[in-house]
């Protein structure tokens, strides 16, 4: 379906909107395939305490997609065997359950060896708290400005309402 989209890596945004990601039907994407918009990229899970988040994450790609946001959502597994589902089952389950309407992409991880590249790359530069650059749980949030050159990390416990004032300011 889609095609991947290849971009100069000679610059530092360059080479975070040109990673490779693959959607929740099996489309390949990349960043640049949003090009010009904020992004929120989110990793993801269906049976986590902070599952509820995606409500919020719904209401936030309601209110700010005409205005230039795209939410993006990456399931993990890697945290309390959260996200036990295939594809389908999670595409079903946040469709049905919570109404999710945003991008959602192929299951993934977020730490360790087997990294998505991706997240490998808003670790380096949004760390956490202390400078660790693991993500300690579900629904970590990256907050990107439309020309990748900006990356803010929100943690798992901040509500996406939380971040409305953040998102209005990148998308002014």
């Amino acid at each position: 379906m889609g095609s991947l989209i290849h971009c100069a890596e000679t610059t530092m945004s360059n080479n975070l909107l040109s990673i490779p990601c693959t959607t929740i039907k099996g489309e390949q994407k990349t960043l640049a395939d949003f090009s010009g918009k904020a992004l929120l990229v989110v990793n993801t899970a269906s049976k986590c305490g902070f599952t509820p988040q995606y409500k919020g994450l719904e209401k936030l790609w309601e209110a700010y997609k005409d205005q230039g946001l795209v939410i993006l959502g990456f399931p993990c597994n890697q945290f309390g065997k959260q996200e036990p589902g295939d594809e389908g089952a999670i595409s079903s389950f946040c469709e049905l359950n919570y109404g999710v309407s945003f991008p959602l992409f192929k299951k993934i991880d977020v730490n360790g060896n087997d990294a998505h590249p991706l997240f490998t790359e808003l670790k380096k530069r949004a760390p956490g708290l202390l400078g660790s650059q693991g993500i300690k749980w579900n629904f970590t949030k990256f907050l990107i400005s439309a020309d990748g050159q900006q990356v803010k990390r929100f943690a798992p416990a901040t509500k996406p309402e939380d971040l409305t004032g953040e998102i209005e300011a990148l998308l002014k």
